[in-house]
């Protein structure tokens, strides 16, 4: 079975929106709120069937190189190189997911500029 339990009710509209907003949000604490919203609502709402994809398309690599850059801040010669790129990066994202949440809420899709889109 994919995502939610078949006999899940679908999301009203207002919903929709909501789950779609808090997806691009979610963006703040990396890839994990938008998989999760993905995973559970996307069979359930149309809208946040497609905005938690693009937000989970453009969080999913950006969470993987700061994560990397979190191992480098454990290199002692480079640490504080590690540690300033995982903090540009996850301003960058938290940034950009605040952006994508402020368009959702207003009801409209939100398309990352720079977004590989790994998940169809």
């Amino acid at each position: 079975m994919r995502g939610s339990d078949a006999s899940a009710p679908p999301l009203t509209p207002a919903e929709d929106r909501r789950w779609a907003t808090l997806a691009h949000f979610g963006g703040v604490a990396g890839c994990v709120p938008a998989l999760v919203i993905w995973l559970v609502f996307r069979d359930r709402g149309p809208f946040t069937a497609q905005e938690s994809k693009e937000a989970l398309n453009y969080t999913l690599p950006l969470t993987i190189i700061m994560l990397l850059f979190y191992g480098l801040a454990f290199i002692p010669v480079i640490d504080w190189i590690g540690g300033l790129g995982a903090v540009f990066i996850w301003a960058f994202m938290a940034i950009s997911g605040l952006i994508g949440g402020i368009e959702c809420n207003k009801g409209r899709p939100y398309r990352y500029a720079m977004n590989l889109r790994f998940i169809r």
